[in-house]
C-alpha cells in the first residue's frame, strides 16, 4: 500500500505555484498546493506575487526580438564566450 502525501515543503510549493501559473501541474498538485497555501503564508504570497507577475506580463505590450536578431545576438554571445574559454 502506498503512502498518500498531503503534506508539502515550501520549496516544493513554490515549484508547484510555477508550474501551475503555466498550466503544467496536474490536478493532485493543485489540490495538494492549495493545502499547503491554507497554512503558509510566505507561499501564500510568493502565489499572490507570481499571479500579479503572470497578468502584468499578458497585459503588457512588450516588444520582443525578431527571430534574425536573436540569432545574431546568439552567435556574437558564443564567440565573445568561446574568447574568454581558459585554456
Amino acid at each position: 500500500m502506498s503512502k498518500v502525501k498531503i503534506f508539502m515543503p515550501c520549496n516544493e510549493a513554490n515549484h508547484v505555484c510555477d508550474k501551475t501559473q503555466y498550466k503544467e501541474s496536474t490536478l493532485w498538485e493543485k489540490i495538494i498546493l492549495n493545502l499547503h497555501l491554507i497554512y503558509c503564508s510566505a507561499c501564500r504570497k510568493y502565489s499572490s506575487n507570481n499571479g500579479k507577475l503572470t497578468k502584468l506580463l499578458k497585459d503588457s505590450k512588450i516588444d520582443c526580438l525578431d527571430d534574425k536578431s536573436k540569432e545574431a545576438m546568439k552567435k556574437e554571445f558564443e564567440k565573445a564566450l568561446a574568447k574568454n574559454q581558459p585554456e
